[in-house]
């Protein structure tokens, strides 16, 4: 493994900007200070101008494989991921076939060894009836039980009330959930096509998949995890109702109950679908400007934990459909560290916010040993950014197979120009070393 050497980096890491020198030797961070230019190295790498952050952890992508590749695989989109930015991401159950057992869950496992260009996890996915396979999951390699508590595939919506009773109550690891109320969604999508048939645009999504939805499927979670300790994490929350839910007094390492924002949550509103389409159409559903503007003070102010994508490709073809046969989900790992980047020119967040809901946050919040952070021994999950580099999101640079993005025509004021994960550098200037892959995270539960 070759060694690096970073001179005169603007470092942001844990709550400060500094000018700095890295190095890296056998994957890690070797050392960290000024003055390190006289020190050895296989790689250079000049920095002056540019800033240091610590690889993005993205803890909710679907990436499609098995079963699903024509939309996407974990090769692609890894691949994508680091070119963005994101040098770690932690990957859902509803595959084909569905990660439901240990057995298929160490398959993906395997998978990811060989193609990954990313640090890997992936979710153990739940059913009503696959209780016994639960228990066997190993907190110290997997980073949490998935449970749908909302509209999914197959059988993977979970609703049996003794069965989460039972889930909650002796989960070996952290229970991550997709809250939406199912059956207020299909009274509310059966009301709509009553009056209004079945040729309905796809403004109508945050009205069938509403707030109280939402809400309804979080509070029951919530209840859930207060009565039994459970630690709890809700992903994508899209309503400023269910921040009632979380509370930001308690230090993150503390906290038995946290929450997620999502990219599009934070960037698209329902004024954009009449623009976007379906190609904004997710579940939970984008919802109102003032949704989000809670939802973004929400991460400002702590009562949201961490900022994800919820990538989840599709193809053209699929999304071009009639709005109730189009799939939900878009593709965004590419995309996320410079979306927030632009929130940072726009004066809304700070570099070293960016940072701690990005890196630091999921980091402790699922207890990932020793990366996240820019530490001396720490893996080096790096990547150097150009805060003054603009360019255009065009079909010729979208990395991701489905080969779209519903950020295509929009102009990003900052750019990644190298990305490091576990020390190898994996992308540097759009040429990528596949060299050496990515590695399974571990968990210090």
């Amino acid at each position: 493994m070759s060694s690096i050497l970073i001179l005169n980096a603007q470092v942001v890491n844990e709550g400060q900007i500094d000018v700095s020198d890295i190095l890296i030797k056998n994957g890690r961070i070797e050392k960290i200070g000024n003055n390190l230019s006289g020190l050895k190295a296989d790689k250079i790498i000049d920095a002056t101008g540019k800033h240091i952050l610590p690889g993005a952890i993205d803890d909710q992508v679907h990436f499609r494989e098995p079963g699903l590749t024509h939309k996407g695989t974990i090769y692609t989109e890894s691949k994508a991921a680091v070119a963005g930015g994101v040098t770690s991401f932690m990957e859902m159950p509803n595959t084909n076939p569905q990660t439901t057992t240990q057995v298929l869950l160490e398959e993906k496992y395997a998978l990811a060894s060989k193609d990954s260009l990313a640090n890997y996890s992936f979710f153990m996915g739940t059913t009503n009836h696959n209780y016994e396979e639960l228990m066997k999951t190993n907190p110290k390699n997997v980073c949490g039980i998935k449970i749908f508590m909302g509209s999914s595939t197959g059988d993977m919506l979970v609703d049996d009330a003794p069965t989460l009773e039972k889930i909650f109550s002796n989960s070996p690891c952290l229970i991550a959930t997709h809250c939406e109320d199912d059956k207020l969604i299909k009274i509310n999508q059966e009301n709509y096509i009553l009056h209004f048939g079945e040729n309905l645009s796809v403004e109508y999504h945050p009205l069938i998949r509403t707030q109280q939805a939402c809400y309804n499927s979080s509070s029951l979670a919530v209840s859930l995890a207060k009565k039994h300790g459970t630690r709890l994490h809700i992903l994508h929350i899209s309503t400023a109702k269910e921040l009632a839910l979380f509370e930001n007094s308690t230090a993150l390492k503390d906290k038995k109950i946290t929450a997620e924002a999502c990219i599009h949550h934070l960037w698209f509103s329902d004024n954009d679908y009449a623009k976007k389409g379906n190609f904004i159409k997710w579940n939970p559903a984008v919802k109102s400007s003032a949704d989000r503007e809670a939802i973004f003070n929400a991460v400002l102010d702590g009562t949201i934990d961490v900022i994800a994508t919820d990538h989840a490709p599709h193809t053209l073809e699929e999304k071009q459909q009639s709005y109730l046969k189009a799939p939900s989900g878009g593709p965004l790992v590419q995309h996320s560290v410079v979306a927030m980047l632009d929130f940072y020119h726009q004066g809304r967040i700070s570099l070293e916010k960016i940072v701690e809901k990005m890196s630091h946050n999921p980091a402790t919040l699922f207890r990932i040993a020793e990366r996240g952070f820019i530490r001396e021994g720490y893996w080096a999950d790096l990547v150097l950014v150009d805060l003054n580099s603009a360019w255009k999101v065009e079909k010729e640079n979208i990395l991701y197979k489905c080969g779209w993005s519903p950020f295509e025509g929009h102009t990003f004021q900052s750019q990644v120009t190298h990305t490091i994960v576990s020390g190898n550098l994996a992308y540097e200037n759009g040429v990528f070393n596949e060299s050496q892959k990515g590695q399974r995270l571990l968990f210090s539960n």
